[in-house]
């Protein structure tokens, strides 16, 4: 079993000297689309912009693509969601119909695309910090969904790692998209993102779920489910990141390591933290303070 090493914490800041800009000039949608169909089919026109950090590490192994391989370029990029999603859904769209087996990691993805291909397709991207650029608040929403989705990611791979699951690498990247719908939000409505966000903030009661069914018309669970059948992503991957699925130990693994990230987002002192614990335990056969020394472990 292939395990990749934890993701490093996220800089979405540097490497800002790229040499030309590709510039999203799509409008952001402000009104939202009436039902999963039309978020769907609007979001399928849109390019999914990657990280600065992304485009600058291609454009540097790509000066010498000879000494690059499929490994390297997934430990270089993996720790971008939106790299990650973009790669395997160019990979879905270009697989024969008639293959049999889904390509699941983001190295197998460049193992089957080949090098030059992968620097030929992904050599001039958009970037967020070029798409939000004067939208300064989306871009700090963006960048609270992107950390939390590292955190969750981590803790995910640690639980599948302990588990013995030999499916961990997928885990891992399961976690790691979990929330990659909210990214595309933030990325193309961030009005309406904004939107969600300060109604959760003036209702501590409100639910996510009926924030955004009020605001988007759907559900982001919802939403993402949708895209990632129409994008033919991973089916192992569709189904461990459904929330509505049947509680296997690899669901389960995904949902507690994306709720003790959310519950941990503040610090360690949140009252649902207990029960938090007691599920991972009983996840992985531990007891209670073992379990609470492998979170702080897996955390630090």
């Amino acid at each position: 079993m292939i395990i990749k090493q934890p993701i490093k914490p996220i800089r979405v800041r540097e490497a800002q000297h790229r040499t030309m800009p590709h510039v999203i000039d799509t409008p952001y949608l402000t009104q939202a689309p009436h039902d999963v169909a039309a978020w769907v089919a609007c979001l399928q026109q849109r390019e999914i912009p990657v990280l600065a950090s992304s485009i600058a590490a291609i454009a540097e192994l790509g000066a010498n693509e000879d000494a690059v391989d499929a490994h390297l370029l997934a430990d270089t990029l993996g720790d971008d969601p939106l790299m990650v999603l973009k790669l395997l859904r160019h990979v879905a769209e270009r697989r024969s119909a008639r293959a049999t087996a889904d390509v699941e990691t983001m190295t197998a993805a460049i193992v089957l695309l080949g090098i030059p291909p992968f620097f030929r397709a992904f050599g001039d991207q958009a970037s967020v910090e070029d798409r939000l650029a004067g939208e300064a608040e989306a871009f700090a929403g963006l960048q609270a969904v992107l950390h939390r989705s590292h955190r969750a990611a981590r803790f995910a791979l640690g639980f599948a790692v302990h588990r013995f699951d030999h499916d961990a690498t997928v885990i891992h990247e399961a976690a790691l998209l979990h929330d990659f719908a909210e990214m595309l939000l933030w990325v193309h409505a961030p009005a309406l993102a904004l939107d969600i966000a300060r109604r959760l903030q003036a209702d501590p009661t409100l639910r996510s779920a009926d924030a955004q069914q009020a605001v988007l018309h759907v559900k982001l669970a919802d939403l993402q489910q949708a895209l990632m059948k129409a994008w033919r992503l991973p089916e192992l991957l569709v189904r461990i990141s459904d929330d509505h699925a049947s509680m296997s130990p690899q669901v389960r693994n995904v949902q507690l390591a994306i709720r003790l990230a959310r519950h941990t987002a503040q610090g360690w002192d949140n009252a649902a933290l207990p029960d938090d614990v007691d599920e991972i335990a009983a996840l992985l056969t531990m007891g209670r303070a073992p379990t609470l020394a492998l979170l702080h472990e897996i955390d630090g």
